[in-house]
């Protein structure tokens, strides 16, 4: 007879469900575009270079981030690298950023939460952190938003454990801001901050001497730990300090950003959101609590903050998760059992069609059968060849087992539905990382094209100019094969005897004219967006 699932789900399973979850698609991929292949890069070039001051993209500054982040993957990657390549020993830096995000968060949900919630909160908070549907892919990224959402649930723990131990967890709390700000800068550390003083200011039990002692010793903790990196720079690159500060605290359009983190939270930070709603709206007579109160206004100010200091890309909607994922644990236990079963069957219903469609994209790919769905994966990836291996199915076979017996074997319990959609999106992000990433990595990496075009030069070509290359491009190539590359046009062509231009596969209008030749031409397997072009100034 099938053994029931305990519920609220114990830390052993719902460790394995956060693991689940986490580890696949870290290993056994290139960089690939976008965020991941600048992470990788950055870190590449401290450990080529040496310094680990200044992070730098293809050899030049790159000051997006302070630079936390990337000390720590690349401190992870040389203990690691004797094992790995160095790019997957970057990647686990990250995957251990948000193992360590999520056991802070759950220590967070249970010190909030009322003494016969903190078993459901604990648990549904990491639940609704990792099910989040912006968090899939790039959990598994090299970012230093990483960093920054462990130092956000770091700061959320020391918070609700202030009242009983006021002075360590002070420390604790500052030590935390302090190294979000040296992260990702401003955003964590102003809004948290300002949480801790409106929730002292705000609640009668926090309101003491020795709580008001706690936050002066979190600002001195935070101001002494944020200021190293912005010195040290200042010191010896005070143009490059300039240039960073400016960069972090740049006017930008608050109303326009405001309107898109909004609506992009509306399916990123989906389940969390709206049970964060039904918390407030359940507990609406009590919003005054610390439990309620400190991650109300934290979601508010951070929503303002990201929307006042940082670009409107989904990325920077990570750090909305955690105060999400605490309002709406607090909403779990409270929820109506009609409402359960609907987010419940529509969880179970949606990652178990997919799931389907996944394993059939699988069979199709080893075996032609059936034919069509084959055909699909290779008219547009030519030249993909796939090859079986042993453990990858049988990882996916053990993840799809284990969801079959969470479908069959979990009895009613206000944190069900939480848990079978954290471990569906589990699911379907572990077989995509398993049975499709030799088929997606074949049309992402861009390692055959650096590897292409870097023939094409002599062993003594010098420096290589780049026009119209995006960052990620020139992350990859750098990375790949050692191309270095200005990021516009201008002066460097002048200097340089061979260019790269980026375009379009049946679009030259980027190409240099007069005084140049074309010696190399590549492109990514199925990539009708991009076309890589090497042009060489006769004459030299």
């Amino acid at each position: 007879m099938m053994r029931p699932v305990a519920l609220p789900p114990p830390p052993w399973l719902l460790a394995l469900v956060v693991l689940s979850f986490v580890l696949p698609g870290l290993l056994g991929h290139d960089p690939w575009k976008g965020y991941d292949a600048i992470g990788i890069e950055i870190v590449h070039q401290m450990r080529l270079s040496g310094d680990w001051l200044v992070p730098r993209v293809a050899g030049e500054p790159w000051l997006e981030d302070p630079p936390f982040y990337h000390w720590f993957a690349l401190a992870f990657a040389t203990l690691t690298g004797w094992a790995l390549p160095f790019h997957e020993a970057v990647r686990l830096a990250s995957g251990t950023f948000v193992l360590v995000a999520c056991a802070f968060l759950y220590s967070a949900a249970r010190g909030i939460a009322r003494e016969e919630d903190r078993e459901t909160a604990g648990a549904a908070a990491v639940l609704l952190l990792i099910g989040s549907v912006g968090l899939i892919v790039h959990a598994h990224e090299a970012i230093p938003d990483h960093a920054a959402l462990a130092s956000a649930c770091a700061a959320f723990a020391a918070l609700a454990h202030l009242p009983r131990r006021p002075y360590a967890s002070g420390a604790a709390f500052g030590a935390a801001l302090g190294l979000a700000f040296l992260s990702n800068g401003l955003v964590v550390p102003l809004a948290l901050f300002v949480t801790a003083s409106v929730t002292w200011a705000a609640c009668a039990s926090w309101r003491t001497a020795r709580h008001l002692g706690a936050l002066g010793l979190a600002a001195l903790v935070l101001a002494l730990l944020a200021s190293t990196w912005p010195a040290a720079l200042s010191l010896r690159f005070p143009d490059l300090f300039r240039s960073w500060w400016t960069a972090a605290t740049v006017e930008r359009d608050f109303a326009a950003n405001l309107r898109y983190f909004l609506v992009i939270t509306s399916w990123f930070a989906w389940p969390a959101w709206p049970l964060a709603l039904w918390a407030l709206w359940s507990h609406r007579g009590s919003l005054a609590e610390p439990r309620l109160l400190a991650p109300l206004v934290a979601f508010v100010l951070m929503l303002a903050a990201v929307s006042r200091f940082t670009p409107a890309q989904d990325i920077n909607a990570l750090l909305l998760l955690p105060p999400l994922a605490l309002l709406g644990a607090q909403g779990v236990a409270q929820l109506r059992r009609g409402a359960a079963a609907a987010l419940d069957w529509f969880g179970i219903m949606t990652f178990t069609f997919f799931a389907g469609l996944l394993w059939l994209g699988y069979v199709a790919m080893m075996t032609g059968v059936p034919p069509r769905v084959a055909h699909n994966f290779v008219k547009n990836v030519h030249g993909f060849v796939a090859h079986f291996t042993w453990l990858p199915l049988v990882f996916a076979l053990s993840i799809t087992l284990a969801w079959i017996y969470l479908l069959l074997g979990t009895p009613r319990d206000a944190t069900r539905c939480v848990l079978r959609w954290s471990a569906g999106v589990a699911l379907l992000w572990g077989l995509f990382a398993t049975l499709w990433l030799p088929w997606a990595d074949y049309q992402k990496s861009y390692r055959n094209v650096a590897l292409q075009l870097r023939s094409k030069l002599p062993a003594n070509a010098g420096c290589v100019a780049g026009r119209d290359l995006g960052v990620s491009q020139r992350a990859a190539f750098s990375y790949h094969a050692g191309l270095p590359s200005a990021r516009t046009r201008g002066a460097r062509e002048e200097e340089c005897g061979f260019l790269l231009v980026q375009g379009r596969p049946r679009d030259e209008r980027g190409a240099p004219g007069a005084g140049w030749i074309k010696i190399g031409d590549a492109g990514r397997a199925g990539d009708r967006s991009e076309r890589y072009r090497l042009y060489q100034r006769t004459g030299r």
